[in-house]
């Protein structure tokens, strides 16, 4: 059983070190997937619509997880990410910072 479970341990991380094994994000309103190997992302505990925060610091690029559907936000700079990973309301700040900014309509999305 031990040996079982190190063979799997070990397939798992085979696969996650991978080239080929990349995860991404379905983006609502993006019409492609998003691959988040150039992200740090962030699992967001305390929020009860904020789920998860990705972002691409090269592009200036957040990819945000609200209960279950992923958004985008272009041209959004690291101290309002860091803003939110950080934030003791991350829902709040959301609203109060993000959201309505940053719009990838008018804003330059990055290549995936």
């Amino acid at each position: 059983m031990k040996k079982l479970a190190i063979a799997l341990q070990a397939a798992v991380l085979f696969l996650a070190a991978s080239p080929g094994y990349a995860e991404t994000a379905h983006v609502k309103y993006r019409g492609d997937a998003v691959n988040l190997r150039k992200f740090e992302c962030h699992n967001v505990a305390n929020g009860s619509e904020v789920r998860r925060v990705c972002f691409d610091r090269a592009n200036g690029y957040m990819v945000i997880k609200l209960v279950d559907t992923y958004y985008h936000y272009c041209e959004i700079d690291a101290p309002t990410v860091r803003g939110l990973w950080h934030a003791p309301a991350p829902d709040d700040y959301y609203h109060a910072s993000i959201r309505g900014r940053f719009d990838c309509r008018t804003h330059r999305v990055p290549k995936n």
